[in-house]
């Protein structure tokens, strides 16, 4: 089911070329015309970006008067927008029902990372993390997903999509929740994303980054061959037990053995939060590159990034540079992230959104 506009009505955004015919056979659309309305229906929506149904205009008036009826292709709200001193954009998102996500968009020199979110906070609790200071609230739908991107192109003013020259070439699932424990509605925006007549952005270009959901680890290289991220943060299972509580359920070993598995087309990238006096020593990089010896594998060292009430410091510098030699000398590539939006909290464990405490608020109003 897909979820209701604001108005009441049905939203077409998130719905593939099958789900497409199945709503043109619902209006009546003759058998033979079907595929032909549901195709142009999927380049309107991911390709060309048509916001309302009378830009379609390929469609019969009768056919658009028909859809308009019946469904919507509204995005959700812009509540929000802010714009970091380093050209890093954040953008908070409302739902039909009220709930909200913070998307981010990171300009490079010659492409640009959006980083969605896939749940309404997040049940790990990872105790580095923003994010993880709030309970999960729901998941999002293929649709909500979808609709990040639309929102990114919309106010990149980037359709159609497959244009020259444009800002926005990749999608990184990294933003709010855990993508592996909302994996079929991830992975249904992600084929939208990928599908050559809409979205149109290669496997290359997009990249899942789990905690470690180790059932579904495999069957996303199966299923989608897209770029893999692993929050690792911590060499040692008592550590990490504190720093990804996930790791209680499926420990280092669990995961690295399910990273093996992975049918990887480029090393898998390993991401690592610098806490001071944490997980930072000498001894904490050799642990990771043995740990990581059997795995293509690249690491990207995060300077930890402070949010209000943080139990955490950042490393120095100096410690930083130290920990990526020793990665390094091991020949994984060990760059280190140069934190983008801090001044907006639009950096890495950083977003949060208040949809919990009006959830509580409307409870108690109740």
């Amino acid at each position: 089911m897909t979820p209701l506009a604001a108005d009441g009505r049905l939203s077409l955004i998130g719905l593939d070329q099958a789900a497409l015919e199945r709503v043109m056979a619902g209006l009546g659309v003759a058998e033979r015309q079907t595929r032909l309305r549901a195709r142009q229906l999927v380049h309107w929506l991911y390709h060309r970006g048509a916001a309302t149904f009378e830009a379609m205009t390929t469609l019969p008036s009768e056919l658009r008067d028909a859809l308009a009826a019946r469904f919507s292709v509204a995005r959700p709200e812009i509540v929000a927008q802010q714009h970091s001193s380093d050209g890093t954009h954040k953008w908070l998102l409302r739902f039909a029902d009220g709930n909200e996500v913070e998307t981010v968009f990171i300009p490079e020199e010659d492409r640009g990372a959006l980083c969605v979110s896939t749940q309404v906070g997040c049940t790990l609790a990872c105790s580095f993390c923003h994010t993880g200071t709030m309970p999960l609230v729901r998941n999002l739908g293929a649709a909500e997903i979808v609709a990040q991107m639309l929102v990114a192109r919309d106010l990149l003013a980037e359709w159609p999509s497959g244009r020259d020259g444009r800002r926005f070439t990749n999608v990184v699932v990294m933003g709010m929740g855990e993508p592996l424990f909302n994996y079929d509605a991830t992975v249904a925006a992600l084929r939208l994303a990928l599908d050559e007549s809409g979205l149109n952005l290669s496997r290359r270009r997009i990249t899942v980054s789990t905690s470690g959901v180790v059932p579904r680890i495999e069957q996303l290289g199966s299923d989608l061959g897209v770029g893999l991220a692993i929050s690792l943060h911590a060499v040692r299972d008592e550590l990490r037990d504190v720093l990804v509580p996930i790791n209680r359920k499926w420990n280092i070993a669990a995961l690295l053995a399910a990273c093996q598995r992975y049918p990887a087309r480029r090393p898998i990238t390993f991401e690592y939060v610098m806490l001071q006096g944490v997980n930072d020593s000498d001894a904490d990089a050799r642990e990771l590159v043995r740990l990581l010896r059997p795995i293509p594998a690249k690491v990207n060292l995060i300077p930890f990034n402070p949010w209000p009430g943080a139990p955490y410091a950042c490393s120095s510098n100096n410690r930083i540079r130290a920990f990526a030699r020793i990665v390094e000398a091991a020949g994984h590539a060990s760059p280190v992230r140069t934190p983008r939006g801090r001044d907006i909290l639009a950096a890495c464990g950083q977003l949060r959104t208040e949809s919990v405490r009006r959830r509580t608020r409307l409870a108690s109003a109740a």
